[in-house]
């Protein structure tokens, strides 16, 4: 490789490296990445009750996934 293309390759890798680094920042500056209010508001707003049906509704769907794969089971011929 000629030094000029490696000169491009390592210029453009600095710019987006330093494109990650400040894209990283400003989420950590503007909040982006927090949401511990929003994990334990969670937490304590939802009542057994809501728990419970959440659980029922995770059953029903992985029921009705079973049974869509039993159906597609075909004996070889």
């Amino acid at each position: 490789m000629s030094s000029g293309i490696v000169a491009i390759m390592i210029g453009v890798s600095t710019f987006l490296g330093a494109l990650g680094l400040w894209a990283l920042l400003w989420g950590l500056r503007s909040g982006q990445f927090d949401d511990q209010k929003k994990f334990l508001d969670g937490a304590k707003f939802d009542g057994e009750d809501e728990l419970n049906d959440a659980i029922k509704l995770e059953k029903r769907k992985e029921e009705i996934k079973r049974k869509k794969e039993q159906k597609r089971y075909a004996p070889p011929d």
